[in-house]
């Protein structure tokens, strides 16, 4: 973890899952001063939008954040370029391969890049394209998904690439005896988002907190893609009517390709933005019941609302108990 938290610049390797409405300046500020690595979801907000939450993180913290930004935004270049201005040390890139000149335009403001790599072959193209750190999702996470389990990813990805690049593992991870086995096998650090929804500083409505208190592992399904001509990327959320208004969506979207109303750029953002509207009224807004509750299947072992020290201090705890144990 002493290699992970040299690049994060932060006491523990722990990085805060970007995760839109949620993951705002104060959670994010909250994670940096807890010692571990906040991150900034920048989402679908606009390049001004951007600007001002960077800046009031600043306000609230000095030690370092990084800033998530999604491939396809249609502002990526202008969305690094206010990181650049802001000195934002560390950013992740989301949603897919990075476009052409991103990588090169994030490292020109000194910036550290860190990409998402659902498989192996890409988390070795990555490398080779210059990225600094990569994330190991496994499809147990919130939100966004991919189609392999955190533990299999691990096994296939940190043996090959660990030793080349920083490594965090994400996905499904809720205890610190979790930490410590990935720390095992090669990985830097961990990325977790679940397990800090319900942190006292997050500022998810009351509802919002309650359904992840409420819920199991089993609450947190996938959605299901409808048309194969609509390549949607699965998201994982507690059970609810939203999902069957996603599906819903699907179908007006799907038929409007049909129709040649929309080209597959436009409805892939369309998608996007329904998203980002459904999980604004879940988080913001307290509609558990027709918005989006993105949650990963680790929301069962959140249990109650406490402060994200307290969160971190546990999740430490328990991976240095855990290390001590297997070195006796």
């Amino acid at each position: 973890m002493a290699r992970g938290a040299a690049f994060l610049g932060s006491e523990w390797a722990i990085m805060g899952g970007a995760m839109s409405w949620v993951s705002e300046r104060n959670l994010v500020a909250a994670m940096s001063e807890a010692g571990a690595f906040g991150v900034l979801a920048c989402g679908a907000m606009t390049v001004e939008l951007l600007d001002r939450e960077i800046a009031a993180t600043k306000a609230l913290t000095q030690r370092p954040f990084g800033v998530n930004l999604i491939t396809m935004h249609p502002d990526l270049m202008a969305l690094i370029e206010v990181c650049g201005r802001r000195r934002v040390g560390h950013v992740v890139l989301a949603g897919g391969l990075p476009p052409k000149g991103s990588l090169e335009a994030i490292k020109a403001t000194g910036a550290k890049v860190i990409c998402f790599a659902p498989a192996l072959s890409l988390a070795k193209k990555l490398i080779r394209s210059g990225v600094d750190a990569l994330v190991v999702e496994g499809m147990e996470a919130g939100g966004h998904i991919g189609p392999v389990s955190t533990s299999v990813l691990a096994q296939e990805i940190l043996p090959e690439v660990a030793e080349q690049v920083p490594v965090f593992v994400a996905g499904g991870i809720g205890r610190g005896e979790a930490i410590a086995g990935y720390l095992d096998m090669g990985a830097a650090g961990v990325q977790l988002g679940t397990r800090f929804v319900c942190a006292t500083e997050s500022i998810a409505h009351p509802k919002f907190k309650q359904a992840f208190i409420r819920a199991s592992a089993r609450d947190a399904v996938a959605s299901v893609q409808l048309d194969p001509r609509l390549p949607v990327i699965p998201v994982r959320a507690l059970k609810n009517a939203g999902g069957e208004l996603f599906t819903a969506k699907q179908r007006e979207v799907a038929g409007h390709l049909d129709e040649g109303r929309v080209v597959m750029s436009e409805a892939q953002l369309q998608i996007e933005h329904y998203w980002a509207g459904a999980l604004r009224r879940a988080v913001i807004d307290g509609d558990v019941e027709h918005g989006s509750v993105m949650a990963g299947q680790s929301v069962g072992m959140v249990t109650k609302e406490e402060p994200l020290a307290a969160i971190i201090a546990e999740l430490m705890g328990q991976a240095a108990t855990a290390l001590e144990r297997r070195a006796a």
